[in-house]
């Protein structure tokens, strides 16, 4: 391939990057000022009163997730469902160097699932009454609370 090919692909390349740089920052602003909103909350969630191993899971959530994020902010967050929960914590597992393994993950997902439908008890009613997957939604749910409530 000629020299000036390489350099013309090369420049191309670049100025590639650069409109995805820039479309990142334009969708940045926005992700950005959701952030912001969560991390204005508090940044810690009383679990005394429920089940041990929940509160053992929110162990493995506060050491996990705050190694890349301030707490406040999946605390806070407009997730609640387990799907979304699910989601993120999946894509919190790919970050490199998030050290969450899938034994973790779980443990954290629960922990989230479980904590959703207690303290973001009407924001989960809300989302279930709009949800195509209301029965999944519920029947996940449901799985959480019968392993850990007795």
């Amino acid at each position: 391939m000629p020299l000036k090919t390489k350099f013309c692909i090369v420049l191309l390349a670049i100025a590639v990057a650069g409109a995805g740089y820039a479309l990142a920052q334009a969708l940045d602003a926005a992700t950005q000022a959701r952030i912001a909103r969560f991390e204005k909350g508090p940044a810690t969630i009383n679990v005394s009163r429920y089940p041990s191993v929940i509160q053992a899971d929110y162990e493995v959530f506060t050491q996990k997730c705050s190694q890349c994020h301030k707490l406040s902010r999946p605390i806070n967050s407009d997730y609640a469902l387990p799907s979304e929960w699910s989601r993120y914590v999946h894509r919190m597992m790919s970050k490199p160097g998030s050290g969450i393994d899938g034994s973790n993950g779980k443990k954290i997902y629960e922990f989230l699932v479980y904590d959703s439908s207690v303290r973001k008890k009407a924001m989960v009613d809300a989302k279930l009454a709009s949800s195509a997957d209301k029965a999944a939604e519920e029947a996940k749910i449901k799985e959480v609370h019968d392993k850990y409530d007795h």
